[in-house]
């Protein structure tokens, strides 16, 4: 361990999970999630990313042609066990039948476990997208299901499809995520009936339940390719929206029916079936 480390401490009047989306993106360390902003560690100067904080800042201000206040305080720190204070800053959480939780705290007794390490991978469930995703697959996903987790990230949804019973097929065009999946995956215990780095147009396969928890943009591109892969009857969880693009969402999906719409903050999770 180095004497010493570098920590930035993040605050932004608004949108804190847009900030929290670029920082996953692109931060190679974790980081701490507070009220009003982030707290970020390493032992690594982090000047490129307080200068990569301002870029996106001013741009989206530009966006979304509003004042967003943002004030980043850099300093050079004593080594001390700050991993465990950062290990203590992170709370399990409960959602539907699952309790998400990290590896250091106790699993629950009633609820199904899922057990993620925020500094190894994104997509935790602490983040709105995920965390409606988990409530969607909780009520659709039943044992014995195909279920295919497109953009699977950190393999938190298709882990909690497994823990359900389901047979789970899962891609993402990123190999650290692939990579990420099949490690948390071992954690929990679970495997993947397949799992590969690339699109879900590689399999032919039906599913009962296609989840994707993307970004609009993508879900509009990928339109043609989720709904082929569905079974006749199944159902498509899409998430990853913000509210304001939805109804651009769903004109990519004009044959299929809304059969739930999950609002969270600024984001909503669609659940859909063709006519």
């Amino acid at each position: 361990m180095q004497e010493y480390y570098y920590e930035l401490v993040v605050k932004v009047s608004s949108h804190l999970s847009l900030f929290s989306d670029f920082l996953s993106d692109t931060l190679p360390v974790g980081f701490e999630e507070k009220e009003d902003g982030f707290i970020i560690r390493s032992e690594d100067s982090l000047e490129t990313i307080e200068w990569g904080l301002e870029q996106f800042s001013e741009a989206l201000q530009k966006a979304l042609n509003e004042t967003i206040e943002l004030e980043c305080i850099h300093t050079k720190k004593k080594n001390s066990d700050w991993v465990e204070e950062y290990q203590k800053s992170i709370q399990p959480l409960a959602i539907d039948k699952f309790y998400i939780h990290p590896t250091w705290n106790e699993p629950s007794d009633s609820l199904i476990n899922i057990a993620i390490d925020p500094a190894l991978a994104f997509g935790t469930g602490h983040h709105p997208t995920t965390a409606s995703s988990l409530k969607a697959i909780s009520e659709y996903v039943n044992n014995g299901d195909k279920v295919l987790d497109v953009g699977c990230g950190s393999g938190i949804l298709g882990i909690g499809a497994i823990k359900l019973g389901a047979i789970v097929d899962a891609c993402d065009t990123d190999i650290v995520s692939v990579e990420n999946s099949i490690t948390n995956a071992k954690l929990n215990d679970v495997e993947f009936n397949s799992i590969w780095e690339g699109s879900c147009s590689i399999t032919n396969n039906k599913y009962n339940v296609v989840v994707a928890n993307i970004v609009a943009d993508v879900l509009t591109f990928i339109a043609k390719e989720l709904k082929h892969s569905l079974d006749k009857d199944g159902i498509l969880i899409l998430s990853g929206i913000l509210d304001k693009y939805e109804n651009k969402v769903l004109n990519f999906y004009k044959d299929c029916e809304v059969i739930q719409r999950i609002p969270q903050e600024e984001w909503v999770t669609l659940i859909l079936k063709l006519k």
